[in-house]
């Protein structure tokens, strides 16, 4: 496919300059009416008990009241009777838990082989919480990243506010940037374009050096995923010595870590190129590092944490390499994947991330053992004071939109975070990581007044069980009845003052991969 293409381009250092082609999506159709109501000159929200992303313990029983995309007050043990009275609407969330609308700072949404139509991700991700999504790129090649993004921010259309980021080098026609100086001319016309930051893949030191000086004058963020055909030249550390914001995945860290050589030991018949050589071997990669807790462990940790990078680990995307047979087969497939982005995720040797040709017990077991390194670095990281943020990459390797993100949420707790750390890490931390290169303080990711109305309303507590954030909820059994039953998923989710219904929008989804269905005349 395309993106496997344009991906292979960036990390062979490629930069063809010209605007990288692709296929075009389908334009996202404006919001109808009665589809998301509001905002409101007055909304109240009554009776929740407030997460409030912060890290602050919940709090409960508490009336929001929402002005238009604002919230203007909040009132602990409920508003006066004079208050609800003069609403415009009132939400009653008795029992429920608010918390800010969820931030997924590694988002994708563009392939026309996958889904066409971006509202298909952009519902998911909304009737998952998600209000807010970096994108890195959302598509990649000339596309309407921008004109979505500005469609958002007027409500016009059914999707989460997006914060659109560029891969570096891609979508001018300015020529290849093959110099510092072309460098900084890319990232000026990125800046005026109208995007938000850069996303790396690897490239020469000069150039990166160059791009993330002028990003940093531009007042931009940056992010790296750090591919291994550049990882030789600027891994992790060094990305952050020149002034990375972000690093994501798990790409730069372990080769920054590397115990008895300078530079990583690939075996005699690796293949880059070839995606089941190079994600097979990956996890063998732990075996040449330094012992988690040795004192070079430690002081890389201690290195990352003063330089105030981020890290977005991404631990959902490759989950399937621990089993694959349970990636297939997750409960949401039937309904809400879409067959066309189920066909993309069975092996192949064209799909990007579609890499487990013949995966085998050995490949599983090593990515299961290499996933204790990577979340251990990620723990340590977090406990010693650094920022750990939400981004679910979607869309490759069963990954699907919205589901993706609440399973990294699980990842995150599995990791070592607390409950309330992965909410904060979902929420504040992410939109930190976005407004920081800016330079002001972020205007969503906590509760508290004169913040965007971005919320989350959910049935049943997350901090108990991050399962009921599922759109499919969370199966359990009754033991006063002997019965299964399902309990929580979103029930609604409030975007910029817009109060949609969760549920709503999932069956817009399971209409989409109905039609599709029928239209191949497959049940």
């Amino acid at each position: 496919m395309i993106i496997r293409t344009i991906l292979a381009a960036l990390a062979n250092i490629s930069f063809a300059g010209a605007a990288l082609a692709q296929p075009a999506m389908e334009r996202v159709p404006d919001r109808f009416e009665g589809e998301g109501a509001g905002p409101y000159g007055r909304l109240l929200i009554q009776g929740a008990t407030v997460i409030d992303g912060t890290g602050a313990p919940p709090s409960g029983p508490v009336d929001i009241l929402v002005e238009g995309n604002r919230i203007a007050a909040l009132y602990p043990g409920g508003a006066s009777q004079e208050i609800a009275g003069g609403a415009d609407r009132v939400i009653d969330a008795e029992g429920m838990y608010v918390l800010p609308g969820f931030v997924d700072t590694h988002g994708h949404n563009g392939d026309p082989g996958k889904a066409a139509q971006p509202s298909y991700g952009y519902r998911l991700w909304l009737a998952h919480g998600v209000t807010t999504v970096r994108g890195v790129s959302l598509y990649f090649g000339p596309n309407t990243d921008l004109e979505d993004a500005a469609r958002s921010r007027a409500n016009t259309i059914v999707a989460p506010r997006l914060v659109p980021y560029a891969a570096f080098g891609d979508k001018w026609d300015g020529g290849p940037v093959d110099s510092p100086e072309k460098a900084r001319a890319w990232v000026r016309w990125a800046k005026q374009a109208g995007y938000d930051g850069v996303k790396f893949f690897t490239m020469p030191p000069a150039i990166l050096e160059a791009a993330l000086e002028e990003i940093e004058a531009q007042d931009m963020g940056s992010v790296a995923h750090l591919a291994q055909m550049g990882v030789a030249q600027v891994d992790a550390r060094r990305a952050v010595e020149m002034g990375m914001d972000g690093i994501t995945h798990f790409y730069g860290h372990l080769e920054s870590l590397l115990a008895d050589n300078a530079l990583v030991r690939y075996p005699a018949d690796y293949n880059y190129q070839d995606e089941q050589s190079r994600f097979a071997w990956v996890p063998r990669l732990a075996d040449q590092i330094v012992e988690p807790g040795s004192e070079k462990w430690d002081e890389y940790v201690d290195f990352l944490v003063e330089s105030g990078v981020t890290l977005s680990p991404t631990f959902n995307i490759y989950s399937a390499s621990r089993d694959v047979m349970r990636a297939r087969t997750l409960e949401w497939h039937e309904k809400y994947t879409i067959p066309s982005l189920m066909d993309f995720y069975e092996p192949s040797l064209t799909n990007h991330g579609s890499y487990y040709h013949d995966w085998t017990t050995e490949d599983e077991a090593a990515w299961r053992r290499f996933y204790r390194p990577w979340m251990e670095l990620t723990r340590n990281f977090h406990r010693k004071g650094g920022r750990v943020t939400a981004g679910s990459d979607p869309g490759y390797i069963y990954q699907t939109w919205g589901f993706a993100y609440i399973a990294e949420l699980e990842m995150l707790r599995e990791a070592g975070l607390s409950p309330l750390e992965v909410i904060r890490a979902a929420t504040l931390a992410g939109a930190e990581e976005i407004y920081e290169p800016k330079g002001i303080a972020p205007p969503f990711g906590s509760i508290a007044v004169g913040k965007l109305a971005d919320l989350v309303i959910v049935p049943v507590n997350p901090l108990a069980n991050l399962k009921v954030l599922y759109g499919t909820g969370h199966k359990r059994l009754n033991r006063q009845t002997n019965r299964i039953e399902s309990v929580g998923g979103v029930r609604w989710t409030v975007k910029d003052g817009v109060v949609y219904d969760a549920p709503a929008l999932l069956e817009s989804v399971a209409r989409m991969v109905s039609e599709q269905k029928a239209q191949r005349g497959t049940p």
